[in-house]
């Protein structure tokens, strides 16, 4: 029986079109029709250009014929989320104040995925300024659900088969758990890995871009294209980036050493998810260590709030002056709480950050990853938010790798992410400690 290509995953298509078994064109083509099958239903794209998709994917394909030299992503469709700046598609964030906007360049990040060949398919649905007001994205396993935000379109276009891969940004859990919500793999690297001059700046502290795929190895090779150092943005180092698609490749030496947190926001786990949860930790038995967490860590789940309305407020100042009443009602009490915040009272918060990141390096001196829920269990009905991000909170205000991995199912029979957490700029260990996990549960069932 053929395989229809939409169904591939990236590594999968990738493979095939440089062998030749597979055109660009015809890949474009089937992910096209998928669109028109099944967007209606779930409302992914904020913005598709299927006669530029086209146009690019054929280009690839000459180029390939033509034996010049192809990058790790050539001929291959990317979705990118509605806060990534492009030069020839709008940019509208989520919202109608910034409705038509057209930027006149691309995003570094946009000019990366150009060089290693990839076709721009369009623009993914995010929530309004990549915060909390929900938009009309369904989950694709279940309209009646939500797929999470604020990558609310990426996450839902790559587990509809509408895209191989596509790119998301995180400030709280904006990756995690919309993979989570939707079945994908969701990986957001080491702050910093990947440039985000071009991204719409919510946060400068906390704002990271992440990637969402069918396979581990998917999201480590996009992430690999992306990587690299980019002086116009604050957060970019110099120093080499992990090889993240040798690190989801590789055997892990020995069986990696896992910690479990107690944290006191984990009552809020939904039965299924606590049940689920519990049985990965017996499985892994003695490579388990259950920790009692200190009430100065569940704490930093106030700390990054403070960092995050601070700073969109500052960010975004002229546009919060020029439109208060366009905004929405959540958005209108999260920028009436920024503006009271003081800056001793963020210049505190910003120091806690950093107490919060040395804690967690003196961790993984000891221990390979962190084992989470992902998100508080299955989607959340459509109508009633993206759900509590609370689960990936203090690995994004630290920083840390952290990726979403697809294994448990719910009483709703939506799926429900584990996610792991690994030492900074170490993500290629977190990758092998995922891969391990992978492989070790589906031995074990």
């Amino acid at each position: 029986m053929k395989i229809a290509p939409y169904t591939l995953t990236a590594t999968e298509a990738v493979q095939a079109i440089a062998s030749g078994r597979l055109s660009s064109v015809d890949l474009v083509k089937s992910c096209l029709a998928q669109i028109a099958d099944t967007d209606a239903s779930i409302n992914a794209w904020a913005y598709l250009d299927p006669e530029s998709a086209l146009a690019q994917a054929a280009e690839c394909d000459r180029i390939r014929k033509a034996g010049l030299g192809t990058g790790p992503l050539h001929g291959l469709p990317v979705g990118l989320k509605d806060v990534i700046d492009t030069r020839d598609m709008p940019t509208q964030r989520g919202t109608d104040i910034f409705k038509d906007r057209q930027p006149d360049k691309d995003a570094r990040l946009v000019e990366r995925l150009r060089e290693s060949g990839a076709v721009i398919m369009g623009k993914t649905v995010t929530t309004e300024l990549a915060f909390v007001h929900a938009n009309d994205t369904r989950n694709p396993h279940n309209p009646e659900h939500s797929p999470g935000g604020s990558s609310s379109g990426s996450a839902a276009a790559v587990a509809a088969c509408h895209v191989p891969l596509a790119i998301g940004t995180q400030t709280n859990g904006s990756v995690i758990r919309p993979a989570s919500f939707c079945g994908t793999f969701g990986f957001k690297p080491t702050r910093g890995v990947i440039s985000r001059a071009g991204v719409l700046k919510t946060s400068d502290s906390l704002d990271q871009v992440g990637c969402f795929g069918r396979s581990l190895e998917d999201v480590a090779l996009l992430t690999d294209a992306l990587a690299g150092y980019d002086q116009a943005d604050s957060c970019s180092f110099a120093r080499p980036r992990p090889q993240m698609r040798a690190g989801a490749q590789a055997e892990a030496p020995v069986a990696p050493d896992l910690v479990w947190f107690n944290l006191p926001f984990y009552d809020r786990l939904s039965p299924d998810a606590h049940e689920g949860m519990e049985a990965v930790l017996d499985v892994l038995g003695p490579r388990i260590t259950r920790m009692a967490a200190a009430d100065t860590l569940a704490n930093l789940v106030a700390v990054q709030a403070r960092i995050h309305e601070y700073e969109i407020c500052q960010h975004q100042a002229a546009v919060f002056d020029a439109n208060f009443e366009d905004l929405s009602r959540e958005l209108q009490l999260i920028v009436a709480r920024g503006r009271k915040i003081s800056e001793a009272e963020y210049t505190d918060a910003l120091a806690v950050k950093a107490s919060a990141q040395t804690f967690f390096d003196e961790l993984f001196v000891e221990f390979d990853a962190i084992i989470a829920p992902c998100a508080t269990g299955e989607a959340p009905k459509f109508g009633s938010g993206t759900g509590d991000p609370i689960f990936c909170t203090l690995w994004t205000l630290a920083g840390l790798p952290c990726v979403s991995l697809p294994l448990l199912v719910g009483d709703n029979n939506l799926p429900i992410g584990v996610q792991l957490i690994g030492p900074i700029e170490k993500d290629d260990r977190l990758l092998r400690t995922a891969r391990w996990l992978q492989l070790h549960l589906a031995q074990a069932t």
